[in-house]
C-alpha cells in the first residue's frame, strides 16, 4: 500500500532547497485561473497583476488557534518544493498565513483567500474554514505539489480574492469495511484522498452479514468471530477500540467527523453467528461470505437483543466524539412490518440514552424518529412519501440517490468492478443532479447534505476504492459544496480534467472516463 512520505526536518528541507537552486526552473502554469478548482467557490475575483510566487525565503503565519492548519500545509507544501517552510506567529513577507478571526458571509465553515505579490491570506471563523480554504490553496498550485520528492517549478499562485462557504453543512462519503475489511492505513489514505474534495464527513459501515469490524468489548465474539471473514471467504479482520479511535483522530485532524454504522435489525448475520442467544431460535447460523441481502434479522421479542444493543451503542458512543451513530435499519426484508417499528421504537431511544443523534436509511422514516434524527435516502425513483412526510415533520435528509451517488455502481457494462442494480453511473450521472430536486416533496432546506456511498462487494485493496471514487466523488463533493448556479457540466469536465495530473502525482488510481479530456 501506498504510504504519504514523512516530512523532512528543517535542516534536511533546507539542503533540498539548495539542491533545487542549483536547477533551472521550468515556466509556472500560467493559464491557471483562480476558479479553476473543486468545488467551485463562491466567488472569485482574479488580479492577474497579484500572483504570488512561492520561495525559499516564505513562511507560514499562524497562531495558537491556527497552528494545526499550518502544520497541515506545511505537510503538503514541503516534499515537492523542499523548502522550509517553517510555522512562525509574525512576519511581514513573502508569507502564507492563516488567522482565525471574524470574517463576514463564510459561515462555520467557508474562508476568504486573498493572493497578493506579498503573499497569501487565508480567513475563516473557524479551523474548519482554514482546513477548506488550505485545500484551495493546494488546487491553485501546479500539480506537481502533490509529488513526494522534490520537484524544480516555479510555485505560482494566481492573484487575487476568492469568498466561499458551503450549499450544504454535510457533505459525506461512505466506506464499507464489513464486505471487505480494510486496515487503519487503508482507511486513512482515503481520508487523505476525500478532504481534499472539502468532504467533512466519514460514515464507517461497521457491520453486515459478512463481518463484525468493531471490538466491543462486553461481546468479544463479535470481532474475533464475527469479524474473522468476508465476501468471498478472506481472512476479515477488524478494529480494536484503539485503532478505532486513532482513525477518528486522523479523521478529525482532516477535520472529518466519523459517523460509525452498526445495522440493525437486517444485514446483522455476522453477529446472529456470534451468539446463539440472538436467534429466535438459539441456534447461530454460520458465517457469511456471499452479497445476498435481506435475509437476517434480529430476534424483535427477545430481551437479550436490546441489552446487547445497548451494550454495543454504549460502547460504540463512548468512543465516537461525533453527534451521530448511524443505525441502518435498510433491507430488513426478514423482519415483519410491526415487528421492524416495535425494534425501532426500542433502539433510537438507546442512541439517545448515550448523550447520540440518530442517522439511519430511509426506511427509518416508518419509525416516525425524533426530528433529530438523519434519514438517508438511498432510492432511485425520486418519489417517496414517508420521506417527504418526515421532511414535513422537521426531519433533515440527506440525499444518497444510489442511481447517482453510490460509487460502486459501475461506469458502464465494461467496468471490472462494481454492481449494477441500480443502472450505470458514468461521470456526468454523478455529477447531473440536484440534492433540492432528488425527491418530491423535499426542498433545499429540508437537506442535510449528500454522501457518496462505496459498497465493497467487489472491492479489496485501495486500486479499488481509488477507481471506483475517482472521478465521480469530487462531483458529488461540489454537489453539497458549491451553489447551485454554478452547477454546469460543461464547465465542471474541465476543471475535472485538470485534476488528473495531480491524481497521477498522487497515485490515484482513477478511471479515464471517455466523457473527460484528461490532461
Amino acid at each position: 500500500m501506498r504510504r504519504r512520505v514523512s516530512l523532512a526536518s528543517l535542516f534536511g528541507a533546507a539542503l533540498l532547497t539548495l539542491t533545487a537552486f542549483a536547477q533551472p526552473a521550468v515556466a509556472a502554469q500560467s493559464t491557471k485561473q483562480l476558479a479553476d478548482v473543486i468545488p467551485v467557490p463562491v466567488q472569485a475575483k482574479p488580479d492577474p497583476r497579484a500572483d504570488f510566487r512561492l520561495t525559499p525565503a516564505t513562511v507560514i503565519v499562524a497562531d495558537r488557534d491556527a497552528r494545526q492548519v499550518a502544520d497541515y500545509l506545511g505537510g503538503l507544501l514541503r516534499p515537492a518544493t523542499g523548502y522550509p517552510l517553517p510555522v512562525v506567529p509574525f512576519a511581514v513577507s513573502p508569507k502564507i498565513e492563516l488567522d482565525v478571526t471574524r470574517t463576514a458571509q463564510v459561515g462555520d465553515q467557508g474562508y476568504r483567500l486573498d493572493v497578493t505579490r506579498r503573499g497569501v491570506t487565508i480567513r475563516a471563523n473557524t479551523t474548519d474554514g482554514l482546513f477548506a480554504g488550505v485545500q484551495t490553496l493546494r488546487q491553485l498550485l501546479p500539480a506537481t505539489i502533490e509529488a513526494k520528492t522534490v520537484r524544480h517549478s516555479r510555485w505560482v499562485v494566481p492573484g487575487g480574492s476568492i469568498t466561499d462557504y458551503p450549499r450544504f453543512g454535510y457533505r459525506g462519503a461512505m466506506l464499507d469495511v464489513a464486505r471487505h475489511f480494510f486496515t487503519p492505513d487503508q482507511v486513512k489514505l482515503y481520508i487523505d484522498q476525500i478532504s481534499q474534495y472539502k468532504i467533512n464527513t466519514l460514515h464507517l459501515h461497521l457491520a453486515d452479514d459478512q463481518g463484525w469490524r468493531i471490538e466491543i468489548k462486553s461481546w468479544p465474539n463479535l470481532a474475533r468471530y464475527g469479524g474473522s471473514t468476508e465476501v468471498g471467504g478472506g481472512p476479515g479482520g477488524y478494529y480494536t477500540q484503539a485503532q478505532y479511535k486513532d482513525i477518528v483522530a486522523y479523521a478529525a485532524s482532516r477535520h472529518i467527523t466519523v459517523v460509525p454504522e452498526v445495522d440493525m435489525p437486517g444485514h446483522t448475520n455476522a453477529a446472529l453467528a456470534s451468539y446463539p442467544e440472538l436467534n429466535c431460535d438459539g441456534v447461530a447460523p454460520p458465517l457469511y461470505t456471499g452479497i445476498e441481502v435481506g435475509f437476517s434479522s434480529y430476534c424483535v421479542d427477545k430481551d437479550i437483543t436490546y441489552k446487547f444493543l445497548d451494550d454495543v451503542i454504549r460502547e460504540l458512543a463512548a468512543i465516537t466524539p461525533g453527534r451521530y451513530l448511524h443505525i441502518g435499519g435498510d433491507e430488513a426484508h426478514s423482519t415483519a412490518e410491526a415487528d421492524y417499528l416495535k425494534f425501532e421504537g426500542k433502539v433510537l431511544p438507546i442512541v439517545a440514552k448515550y448523550g447520540k443523534l440518530a442517522e439511519g436509511w430511509n426506511e427509518i422514516v416508518k419509525a416516525n424518529p425524533p426530528l433529530t434524527a438523519i434519514p438517508q435516502f438511498w432510492g432511485i425513483n425520486g418519489q417517496d412519501d414517508a420521506t417527504a412526510a418526515a421532511a414535513a415533520r422537521g426531519n433533515k435528509i440527506l440525499m444518497s440517490p444510489a442511481n447517482k451517488a453510490y460509487l460502486d455502481m459501475k461506469y458502464n457494462p465494461d467496468s471490472p468492478l462494481g454492481l449494477h442494480w441500480a443502472g450505470y453511473v458514468e461521470v456526468r450521472d454523478a455529477y447531473d443532479w440536484d440534492p433540492a430536486t432528488t425527491v418530491q416533496g423535499v426542498s433545499e432546506q429540508q437537506v442535510a447534505g449528500v454522501e457518496a456511498p462505496l459498497w465493497s462487494e467487489t472491492l479489496i485493496n485501495n486500486d479499488a476504492i481509488e477507481f471506483m471514487a475517482f472521478p465521480r466523488l469530487p462531483g458529488i463533493a461540489e454537489i453539497g459544496w458549491s451553489p447551485r448556479s454554478t452547477h454546469d457540466w460543461n464547465t465542471y469536465r474541465e476543471r475535472l480534467a485538470d485534476q488528473a495530473p495531480r491524481w497521477v502525482q498522487e497515485g490515484i488510481d482513477f478511471y479515464r472516463s471517455s466523457q473527460v479530456d484528461w490532461k
